[in-house]
Order: structure tokens, then C-alpha cells, then sequence
């Protein structure tokens, strides 16, 4: 079975990581990341609540949304998680959506939390990484960070819709976004219509 890890960092869109999520735990580990800032977004935008007092509680409380023992939460300042770790072995990692603050201190290597520290892990190994940025629109400081990523071989995957499936609902927008960033790690799905299927 492989194994990921996530991250859903302070930005709008926590919807696309939620349904990323939901396609990716069926066939594989992940040990989710989700920063202080989120919970509210979270909350805010779906109606979720997996805000809690410990990590472990947390954990519960995902396990028992997604019905999914293959969950593993990691609380963001926990840097003793064996996600900050190279030995700990994972097929990538993903963070959707990824805020500026976090897309910058990934690109400078800062690794002040959880979130960085794993997708630094995860660049020095040569692992797969994708980073779906959510902002608009992007400010120069924004396109430098994300190039200097993209010439490292990170994924820069932001959530932009396609309309030529012509959806008639948000949920067909979401999946196809969500789709589209499996497809970038090279994850099967079929949720959403393939142009000239």
C-alpha cells in the first residue's frame, strides 16, 4: 500500500484537499497535517469541525468523518513526527490547499512547523510533492517562490476550474479539480469526465 503524506494549510479551498483526501485514503496511508489557521476555514466553508484539544482527539474525529482507519493525524508543531524525518518512508506529498505563507517558507527551506518541515523532507529525498497554491491574484514575490519550486521539481497544481465537462454543480467543479491533481501525482481515479470520453 503507499503511503502519503497531506497537508491542508490556512487558505480558501479546504473543500479540494477534503475531496482529495476522500479518493486517496481508499488505496493508500496518509498522514494528514492540518495548520492552526485551518480549522476556522475548515469549519467556515464545509460545515466541518475537527478542531479539538489534543491531536489524538483530532485524529478520532477524522477517522470517524472519512470512516477510514488509514488516517493518520500530525499535529503541526509536532517536529518529532516521523514525517520530519528522510527514514520514514512516503510516495509524495500533497498540500491543498497551500497558503502563500506556507508556499514561502517552503521555497526558503524555513521549516518553522510540521507542514514545511515534511515538504522539506520530501524535496531533499527527491519524493514527489505537489503545492495547490490558493490565492489570486498571484503577486510577483508569489511566481518566484513557486518557480524556484517548480525548477526543483515540485508540482505547482492551482485549483483552476475546466468547463468544457460542462458542470451543472459545484461538487462536478470540485471533483474535477480534485481529479486533476491526482492525475498530477499519478494517482487513478474516475471522478470526473475525461475530454473525448
Amino acid at each position: 500500500m503507499k503511503r502519503y503524506a497531506f497537508a491542508i494549510t490556512g487558505a480558501s479551498g479546504s473543500v479540494f484537499g477534503i475531496r482529495v483526501l476522500e479518493h486517496l485514503f481508499r488505496s493508500a496511508e496518509v498522514h494528514l497535517i492540518i495548520s492552526s489557521q485551518s480549522f476556522p476555514i475548515i469549519e467556515h466553508e464545509t460545515g466541518i469541525d475537527w478542531s479539538a484539544a489534543t491531536p489524538s482527539a483530532v485524529e478520532k474525529k477524522i477517522r470517524l468523518f472519512f470512516k477510514s482507519k488509514r488516517i493518520f493525524y500530525h499535529g503541526e508543531s509536532d517536529l518529532a513526527s516521523p514525517l520530519s524525518s528522510g527514514s520514514f518512508l512516503t510516495d509524495g506529498m500533497l498540500v491543498v490547499p497551500c497558503s502563500m505563507k506556507t508556499l514561502s517558507g517552503i521555497a526558503c527551506g524555513y521549516a518553522n512547523n510540521l507542514v514545511e518541515r515534511a515538504a522539506d523532507v520530501t524535496i531533499k529525498e527527491r519524493r514527489q510533492l505537489l503545492l495547490s497554491p490558493r490565492e489570486m491574484p498571484f503577486s510577483a514575490i508569489h511566481l518566484e517562490n513557486m518557480l524556484k519550486l517548480a525548477r526543483l521539481g515540485v508540482t505547482i497544481a492551482p485549483p483552476v476550474p475546466a468547463f468544457y465537462q460542462r458542470p451543472t454543480a459545484l461538487n462536478e467543479i470540485i471533483d474535477f479539480v480534485a481529479g486533476k491533481i491526482l492525475d498530477s501525482m499519478g494517482i487513478g481515479h474516475e471522478i470526473f469526465t475525461r475530454w473525448g470520453s
